[in-house]
């Protein structure tokens, strides 16, 4: 999973791409602020713009310390 998010935080994968791998990934094998993050990062690609960077990296990058580092 940090794979593809780094993977989009190097613009090698898009939003749609990235949710979408998220989505395969089961979430419910994360500690519980991992698994908060994940869904709130699928959340936030499904009503993101094509494109549309911004917030969305401030919420990949939190992601990836969440998942690496725990709360």
């Amino acid at each position: 999973m940090v794979t593809h998010l780094s993977h989009w935080l190097t613009r090698q994968l898009g939003n749609d791409e990235l949710r979408r791998k998220l989505e395969d990934v089961d979430v419910d094998e994360l500690p519980p602020a991992g698994r908060d993050m994940v869904r709130e990062l699928v959340q936030e690609l499904g009503v993101a713009v094509p494109g549309e960077r911004g917030q969305l990296e401030v919420l990949v990058r939190e992601t990836v310390e969440t998942l690496v580092y725990g709360e």
